[in-house]
């Protein structure tokens, strides 16, 4: 089998300059490419990048999602030392708690564009 090495994970905004600033914020990650409609933000020590995309037709998805809503497709899990603290600082940048909330000992947040990501101590 090929090597194959997942490098980057793609997020579509109705901005993307502006939610790449909410993450950049969030995770205190420098940004490699700042382009209008296209920002790749890189991880302070390397590897995995997020990169964000302009999508006009961009619809946010419903969390939980019930019939005929748009539903999720994929979600960022951030290991954090306090919960509450990290609750606390996701809200300050921007972010939305969400009012389902299926485990005690996580937080599932929406970022400025409606994509839910989980806080968790890890």
């Amino acid at each position: 089998m090929p090597r194959l090495t997942v490098t980057g994970t793609n997020i579509d905004a109705p901005d993307a300059n502006a939610l790449a600033d909410f993450y950049r914020r969030l995770l205190g990650w420098e940004t490699g490419t700042d382009e209008p409609g296209w920002v790749i933000l890189r991880a302070p020590g390397g590897g995995h990048t997020l990169n964000f995309q302009t999508e006009e037709r961009y619809v946010p998805p419903v969390w939980p999602a019930g019939p005929g809503e748009p539903q999720m497709m994929m979600h960022l899990e951030i290991a954090v030392d306090d919960l509450e603290a990290a609750v606390a600082h996701a809200v300050a940048q921007g972010a939305a708690l969400a009012s389902f909330q299926p485990q005690d000992d996580v937080r599932v947040c929406l970022d400025p564009a409606g994509h839910p990501f989980c806080l968790y101590v890890g």
